[in-house]
């Protein structure tokens, strides 16, 4: 049997936003830790969320790189991408850690970010991220 991440990630294949929602518990807790104010519960959010994805997104396409299962916790890495209606480029990649209940997603925390269209070289990220002393402001 496919496990929920890979069941999720071909209903999000099939733009099948009713088949994807209903993976989710009624109660479903989503928490995306980098960014607070995006918490959410409910299956029926989810269903609004998705919605607006397939509809921004209309040649969503979406891969689950890897994944791994500890008891009641599944993990994946997942690569979504695909052109937004104007014609550019959505890609977004990361790491979606789900507590499983009962075969439904019951919460998860999203650490799934978009992925940058100019390259930055690791210096010039350090530099940014990190200020170190002696740089300028």
């Amino acid at each position: 049997m496919a496990s929920l991440l890979e069941r999720l990630t071909e209903a999000q294949n099939a733009h099948d936003v009713d088949l994807f929602a209903s993976f989710f518990a009624d109660d479903y807790r989503s928490d995306q830790p980098a960014h607070p104010g995006r918490r959410f519960t409910g299956r029926a959010h989810v269903h609004e969320n998705w919605s607006a994805v397939f509809a921004g997104v209309p040649d969503f396409r979406a891969e689950l790189l890897a994944s791994c299962h500890d008891g009641d916790v599944e993990w994946g890495e997942v690569s979504w991408r695909g052109h937004h209606v104007d014609g550019s480029v959505f890609a977004m990649r990361g790491v979606i850690i789900a507590t499983v209940r009962d075969g439904t997603m019951a919460a998860a925390r999203l650490y799934v970010e978009p992925v940058e269209q100019q390259d930055q070289d690791i210096k010039e990220a350090v530099e940014e991220l990190y200020r170190p002393p002696g740089q300028d402001p």
